[in-house]
């Protein structure tokens, strides 16, 4: 007779000692990580256990660590905690912004961890509106956002654009002005991602990173939600002078560029 071994978490105890921190009710949790109201039920009674993507969704959106989580049972004061931490750390790696305020002109931001609950939210007026507000010595014509970048796709040798830069786009509202070889931010159902406009093609876009070490991804349009331009970033990053490969990379893609134009201007 097999004898069946199952690991133990405290996952669903910290999950309801989250809910009760954050005042968030189980139908509201359950939005959030686009669960069942069930489920939540069935995971902070020990009847059943997340899968491990909703585990690492919920460890970077309330910024615990999966061992945290999984393996130590969350008081009120280890929670308290970590929000102060969590704040110390912003104000460490990031500049300060205005909190739950809207100002003439400001840019809304969208941190890392806010991207679940923007992808569910982002044509909620009133989620927007109370977006945190950034100042920045930008204008830009048309309707604007800035997202906090998240991974290091777009890093090659220290230079591009790195984790937790602050990236000033503009909405794309018509897909015929995507530019090649231009950055662009996608909001799709399941992420929010940042690449490097390679190709368009009738239903799909081709995205590459800056880092050639990361696959060339496709992204059928129908599953974008929202399409932005990188018209600037603010970051706490000094990039390093560009090595010579890198310089050969950018006019090879300026001679494409050209290329292209001509066989466009041709047709």
């Amino acid at each position: 007779m097999a004898i069946i071994f199952k690991i133990m978490t405290y996952i669903g105890k910290n999950i309801k000692k989250i809910r009760s921190v954050k005042k968030i009710s189980q139908t509201q949790f359950a939005d959030i990580f686009y669960l069942n109201r069930g489920s939540v039920g069935a995971y902070e009674e020990g009847r059943a256990e997340p899968k491990l993507d909703t585990i690492i969704q919920i460890a970077n959106y309330f910024g615990i660590s999966i061992d945290l989580l999984l393996n130590k049972e969350l008081h009120m004061n280890d929670l308290f905690s970590l929000n102060i931490l969590n704040e110390k750390l912003d104000k460490a790696h990031h500049f300060e912004v205005p909190t739950k305020t809207y100002r003439k002109g400001g840019i809304g931001l969208i941190a890392i961890n806010d991207y679940i609950e923007y992808i569910v939210n982002c044509n909620n007026k009133d989620y927007l509106m109370n977006l945190t507000y950034i100042e920045l010595p930008v204008n830009f014509k048309g309707e604007s956002r800035a997202f906090e970048l998240n991974g290091s796709e777009m890093e090659y040798h220290q230079n591009g654009l790195h984790h937790g830069d602050i990236l000033l786009c503009k909405r794309v509202k018509k897909e015929s002005t995507l530019q090649l070889h231009k950055i662009y931010t996608l909001v799709l159902s399941d992420k929010i991602i940042t690449r490097r406009l390679k190709q368009s093609v009738k239903n799909e876009l081709i995205l590459i990173s800056d880092d050639p070490n990361y696959e060339t991804i496709t992204i059928i349009r129908k599953d974008v939600i929202e399409l932005w331009e990188v018209k600037g970033v603010y970051s706490t990053y000094l990039n390093a002078p560009k090595m010579i490969e890198e310089r050969i990379m950018l006019l090879e893609n300026r001679l494409s560029n050209l290329e292209e134009q001509k066989l466009s201007g041709k047709k």
